[in-house]
């Protein structure tokens, strides 16, 4: 498992009020594969991760979203929480962000809330997907397939629920990451 994910570039696009363990577990497991991940923020300098809700850790953004460019990364990564989506869904700069790696049918990967911000890109029409049941509806409505299941794989896109569900989303993200591009993956 070391080097599965050697020398490929993964995207975390996040703003400020994601859930830590919703970054750091699946970097991590992207890391142990061999992967280079990069913090890409609207935010310059640091992004305020969330524990349940208590304001917790301040992590580095490795590249603003200004600069960020999609080609340079082969898949990414999109936690969850709360804030955090809701901040990038009304972001067009990083709903476009976010468009360019279904374009160039490059795996992403969106866990618990995460969804939202792939909602306003407008790019689940049609994709079997999961969630926090929170915005299960919302999925629904915006046409996509979804169920209750702890992770979901559509194409190159994985899904999860909950923090309770990282072992699997962890796997998946690894395998579908490994795998590259996937021609269905297109917007």
């Amino acid at each position: 498992m070391a080097d599965e994910l050697r020398d490929r570039k993964v995207a975390i696009l996040t703003a400020d009020g994601f859930e830590e363990i919703e970054l750091t577990s699946p970097r991590d497991a992207i890391q142990m594969a061999g992967g280079i991940t990069h913090i890409v923020s609207p935010k310059r300098d640091v992004v305020r991760a969330k524990k349940g809700n208590d304001w917790s850790l301040d992590f580095d953004v490795d590249i603003p979203l200004d600069r960020a460019n999609p080609d340079e990364y082969d898949a990414l990564l999109l936690p969850g929480g709360v804030f955090n989506p809701d901040k990038l869904r009304v972001n067009e700069q990083a709903l476009e962000f976010v468009k360019a790696f279904f374009e160039a049918g490059k795996p992403v990967a969106a866990i618990c809330h995460g969804p939202q911000v792939l909602i306003n890109a407008e790019v689940v029409e049609g994709r079997k997907m999961t969630s926090v049941k929170n915005i299960s509806k919302d999925l629904i409505n915006a046409g996509a397939l979804w169920e209750d299941s702890a992770v979901v794989v559509d194409q190159g896109l994985v899904t999860s629920r909950t923090p309770d569900d990282l072992p699997d989303f962890n796997e998946k993200v690894i395998e579908e990451f490994a795998e590259g591009k996937h021609a269905g993956q297109h917007a």
